[in-house]
């Protein structure tokens, strides 16, 4: 099969997708089964919060190093060297994760996880917008992160009906019977035309080593961190804000993942669609930012709150901040072939990693202003340094991918 057929970009797009679908699922299983899991292993209700947000923390911290290594890889060996080999990781890691039953032996498997999942989304857009001509690339990646989203949705359906151990056990095997999926996958022809040559390759440095390209790779991760606000703090931790906001019922972060995502998924779609339209990913970068912006200040005000007005809010949330392909795209299509793969992983990684110091400035805040306030600081700022490295960045649409960083 020709690496540019449309058969192969048909296949190339649908792993792509059912492999972020999974990543996704593993990424976000944690925040889901957060206080059930804790619980069961012994965890007082005071602590919750904590321990959850350090288990967090290393899994993210896992995310900012296994992005550097399959970036690297990914432009030094390929990408599908990396589409196997972070499955593999994660995956058993998960299985793994399924038999705990310690605060420490969670908090490092799921910094393994972690390294794990940081390799998938870089590899499988790269792959996409490597293969699909500059025209079409949009939908691809589009419809990537739409179906790949949805495994929050999944993670939060099977919680309710498996225990948190079968629920990892669950995510582990659907990553392992996604390898037999990839084998007839093929190597982008963009890559295989440098692959075997004396151009340099994943050499990270090259990113810090001239101003003009650290800029660009720079405002790549700051434009993304409101989304990860939205769904490492303002999801994530619901319980605790439903308190501080009188909910008339304990918020359910399990529900509040599951219907954000499913926003984001919506947004992701609706944000490519536009892209498109627009012909300009930049554009539709600063409309989705205002949303979410919108979004952030109607649930901070949410007062007296039920189950159903945290659906809905959930929802708008996860649309407003659902430019993720959109935020992913304009990285890849930022960077030359040699530096592609590198850019493209870690970047979203980073952006997920940021959760660290994201989460980390909200519980330092908290302690002084109160959960509420903590995290309209905490938003607003990261707000303002998206506008600030969007206006930095030049719109790529339909720029043509064959050339190298020298």
């Amino acid at each position: 099969m020709n690496a540019s057929s449309p058969k192969h970009v048909r296949l190339l797009v649908l792993v792509a997708a059912l492999g972020y679908f999974v990543d996704i699922y593993d990424l976000i299983l944690f925040s889901v089964v957060r206080i059930k899991s804790l619980k069961e292993l012994g965890v007082l209700e005071h602590e919750l919060l904590n321990i959850g947000a350090s288990i967090i923390n290393a899994q993210m911290f896992g995310m900012l190093l296994g992005g550097i290594l399959w970036g690297i890889l990914g432009d030094k060996k390929g990408r599908l060297s990396v589409l196997f080999g972070s499955i593999i990781v994660y995956s058993l890691a998960n299985i793994a994760n399924g038999f705990v039953n310690t605060v420490d032996q969670y908090f490092w498997i799921r910094f393994i996880a972690g390294i794990g999942l940081a390799g998938e989304l870089g590899a499988g857009i790269t792959l996409v917008t490597e293969t699909m001509s500059k025209e079409k690339r949009g939908y691809g990646t589009m419809i990537v992160a739409g179906v790949g989203l949805m495994g929050a949705v999944m993670a939060a359906l099977i919680s309710d009906i498996y225990t948190w151990q079968t629920s990892y056990f669950i995510g582990g095997g659907m990553g392992l019977l996604l390898l037999f999926m990839r084998v007839g996958l093929m190597e982008s022809g963009l890559y295989a035309r440098v692959q075997n040559t004396t151009v340099e390759k994943g050499n990270i440095w090259m990113l810090f080593n001239d101003w003009h390209r650290f800029k660009k790779y720079l405002a790549c991760i700051l434009i993304g961190i409101p989304l990860w606000f939205v769904v490492g703090v303002l999801i994530t931790f619901s319980p605790e804000f439903g308190k501080a906001l009188g909910a008339t019922t304990i918020l359910d972060a399990g529900k509040g993942v599951m219907y954000c995502y499913i926003g984001i998924a919506i947004g992701d779609v609706v944000a490519g669609l536009l892209a498109q339209y627009l012909k300009s990913r930049k554009k539709v970068m600063f409309v989705f930012l205002i949303l979410t912006g919108i979004a952030i200040l109607i649930y901070l005000n949410a007062f007296g709150l039920n189950a159903q007005s945290f659906i809905y809010l959930s929802l708008f949330l996860g649309f407003s901040s659902g430019y993720w392909a959109t935020f992913v795209t304009i990285a890849a299509e930022q960077f030359g072939t040699n530096l592609r793969a590198t850019v493209t992983t870690t970047v979203p990684n980073f952006v997920r990693g940021s959760v660290v110091a994201v989460t980390l400035s909200f519980k330092y805040l908290s302690a002084g202003y109160g959960v509420l306030h903590a995290a309209l600081i905490v938003g607003a700022v990261s707000l303002l340094i998206a506008f600030i490295a969007l206006s930095i960045l030049k719109d790529t649409f339909q720029k043509d991918l064959n050339y190298i960083e020298s």
